[in-house]
């Protein structure tokens, strides 16, 4: 038997990718898994493509106070916002806790305050292991907080140039497209197939998205220093899951760099691309989910489908002195599910890429 989990917050998206997961988990044992407004019903009436697969074939859904009491090691939480935390407060420290949602992601009390309505909560360990530092405090905590989608597609695309000197920290510009699961499971009209199908529509432009202020903190600790500024703009695209960041900021000129540093700004292109590739290829070498594409192939949320992987790439313009970095993710994978997952296999001392893939679903 291994580690027993439960989920919280199972009818969404995020949480029936869980289930999926779980399923075919080697290390894990499903134990509660709860919806508030779905409880009692079957989880493959509510996820049909569950319907039949083991150990979920005969499970409903508990009710939202299951968790408490039902004896699990870990708990995965993927609940709206404002309603982690007062879950996270009958959960007694023995249990471990991956938060998908957002209330423990900010260390700053007013960047919550723009964003959201309940109090802040306080600040979690950031479950992004690919971070310099992470994967250590990651395996020491009892309680992680998975960034967001957004974010995370941003961050892994940035904090290498941020943490290398190659970027300046105050004119980034993230435009991200993402499948409409990244809205959740929630009946609205601008999400209606009649309304998404053939369109592309951008939305929370202007710094109104809630992932902006973890996208900069996250650089700012990368980078050594506070202050980096984001323009974000996210876009629905016709697609049911996936998100593609092109994120891009103005390259480091000799003047503006420290003594020593590179400054791919004042370079030939190529250099600079290289100067750019450098970083990132440097600070992801070895992790299992990250690839850095060959250089002139460029990431497609179709190559991540249904995984944990991350594609990336990058170019340097220095005719217009920008760097540009695209990722792609799968929203419900690396983007949620997946992290979460990868977040408690470390927490439990367990292979981090147990029940997880890199490899995508094709066609």
């Amino acid at each position: 038997m291994g580690a027993r989990v439960a989920v919280a917050g199972a009818s969404g998206y995020a949480g029936g990718e869980l289930l999926r997961l779980l399923a075919g988990h080697p290390d894990l044992e499903l134990g509660a898994v709860t919806a508030e407004s779905n409880a009692g019903r079957h989880i493959g009436d509510v996820h049909p493509h569950l319907a039949g697969v083991p150990p979920l074939a005969d499970r409903s859904f508990d009710t939202a106070d299951s968790v408490a009491g039902s004896g699990c090691d870990l708990a995965f939480v993927a609940l709206p916002a404002g309603q982690s935390a007062p879950l996270a407060a009958q959960l007694g420290h023995h249990v471990r806790i991956v938060d998908l949602g957002p209330d423990f992601r900010l260390a700053d009390a007013s960047a919550w305050a723009r964003h959201y309505q309940a109090p802040h909560a306080g600040r979690w360990a950031t479950g992004l292991p690919e971070l310099p530092g992470a994967r250590e405090l990651i395996q020491a905590a009892a309680r992680v907080a998975v960034p967001g989608c957004y974010a995370t597609a941003a961050i892994i695309a940035l904090a290498p140039l941020a943490a290398a000197g190659l970027i300046e920290p105050h004119d980034i510009v993230i435009v991200a497209a993402s499948g409409t699961s990244g809205a959740g499971r929630v009946l609205r009209q601008d999400l209606l197939g009649s309304e998404v199908m053939g369109a592309v529509s951008a939305y929370q432009a202007g710094g109104a998205h809630r992932h902006t202020p973890e996208i900069e903190q996250a650089l700012g600790e990368a980078g050594g220093a506070g202050g980096y500024t984001v323009s974000f703009t996210p876009i629905l695209a016709p697609m049911p899951r996936g998100i593609l960041a092109t994120c891009t900021a103005r390259l480091k000129s000799a003047e503006s760099a420290a003594a020593g540093d590179a400054a791919p700004g004042d370079g030939e292109p190529g250099a600079a691309t290289a100067l750019l590739r450098g970083a990132l290829a440097g600070a992801y070498a070895g992790e299992p989910f990250i690839s850095l594409l060959p250089d002139g192939r460029w990431p497609t949320t179709a190559a991540v489908a249904g995984s944990n992987g991350v594609h990336l790439q990058a170019a340097a313009d220095t005719r217009t002195g920008r760097a540009t970095v695209v990722a792609a993710i799968d929203n419900l994978g690396k983007g949620a599910a997946g992290q979460a997952i990868q977040n408690a296999n470390l927490m439990l001392g367990l292979p981090e890429t147990a029940g997880l893939t890199a490899c995508g679903v094709a066609p």
